[in-house]
């Protein structure tokens, strides 16, 4: 069968299990704009309220060498290193708290669309992705052109917010060349702010539709044929066929296991074929009668016959039987509201053994 008709074929929804499944193993819906996202407003935080104490090391160490360049000795590689190790020291204190945001807003990016799992087959090499025909498929397909659509309107978003600001701003950028340099640091700052700003303002549009974007193509590429959702019912429940056969041969069981216990009944009632009650009650044991067994038809005909061939009391009684049977369970005491006429009946039945008994 082809991918196309597959995917014509699956029209159901995902089930729950085929989503935890897919969850499990690292398919999860992910919006790249998000981590985009958290990148820039992280930037825009650190130089609305860090970039000055992060560069005021480094800017320090500038300006005392671009004022007194004769103090750094360079007689040798060994001065040069030292000065290297020393702006590389400054450059990364003055870093160190940006990329530290920008790590600490990328994880909470990832977690704000899905809870973090580590899953190895994610990281597996795979030959496929080495594949040119596989990597053209992908850039040349639905989720190729997707991404393409994305990238042009980012592009033009940022395109034409940085045209709307030159136009607002056009006098601060005409004035930057009669500004004292001093002042330069400053300005470009505040117009490196607002740029950001207006990003990261219209970002969010573009975050919240490739949310729901990917959430909804996720679930589309879950979707289920009928097929696949009985085969997943079947698999979850058993199949019906296997679940039968254990469910006959556990009746089975209970039944030879029932047949079994009938010699142990004290007095049998019946209706007079159709069914029959195998009850058991000895004073010493206390409480009341207990069914030992009970069936209908061919089974209730076994009870009698294996009543009888151990000299166990058959009692006919059509409608006490017949409104006993569906009240009563195996080794199970009858319902109070029996223990009346069952009392009279053993009590018949223990009075003629007492007389058989004064008899012989």
């Amino acid at each position: 069968m082809s991918e196309g008709a597959d995917k014509e074929s699956q029209t159901e929804d995902a089930t729950e299990k085929k989503i935890s499944d897919a969850i499990e193993k690292g398919n999860v819906p992910a919006s790249k704009e998000a981590g985009t996202f958290a990148a820039m407003l992280a930037t825009l935080l650190y130089f609305s309220f860090l970039v000055g104490d992060s560069l005021h090391g480094i800017i320090g160490l500038l300006g005392r060498f671009l004022d007194d360049p004769g103090g750094f000795t360079l007689r040798d590689g060994t001065d040069a290193t030292k000065l290297l190790e020393v702006l590389s020291l400054e450059t990364g204190r003055a870093l160190a708290p940006f990329l530290g945001m920008l790590a600490v807003f990328g994880i909470a990016a990832s977690f704000f669309q899905n809870s973090p799992r580590f899953v190895a087959d994610r990281i597996e090499p795979k030959l496929s992705r080495l594949s040119i025909l596989s990597g053209w498929g992908r850039i040349m397909g639905a989720k190729g052109w997707a991404e393409f659509g994305k990238a042009v309107f980012k592009i033009s978003m940022v395109t034409g917010v940085v045209a709307g600001l030159a136009r607002t701003d056009s006098w601060r950028l005409v004035n930057a060349m009669f500004t004292d340099p001093v002042q330069l640091p400053e300005l470009t700052l505040a117009l490196t702010v607002r740029l950001l700003t207006a990003v990261c303002i219209v970002t969010v549009i573009l975050v919240v539709a490739d949310l729901m974007l990917v959430r909804f193509q996720w679930r589309k590429d879950l979707r289920m044929s009928k097929q696949e959702i009985k085969d997943e019912h079947k698999q979850a429940e058993g199949d019906p066929l296997v679940k039968s056969r254990m469910r006959s041969l556990a009746r089975d069981r209970a039944r030879r296991r029932m047949i079994a216990d009938v010699p142990r009944a004290t007095i049998v009632l019946a209706n007079p074929t159709h069914y029959a009650i195998a009850l058991r009650y000895v004073r010493e044991e206390g409480g009341a009668p207990v069914v030992v067994a009970k069936g209908q038809d061919l089974i209730a005909l076994k009870i009698r016959e294996i009543a009888e061939s151990h000299g166990i009391p058959v009692v006919e009684d059509k409608p006490l039987v017949r409104s006993m049977y569906d009240s009563v369970e195996i080794d199970q005491q009858i319902p109070p509201e029996f223990y009346r006429v069952v009392a009279e009946l053993l009590y018949v039945f223990y009075s003629d053994n007492r007389k058989m008994a004064g008899k012989v």
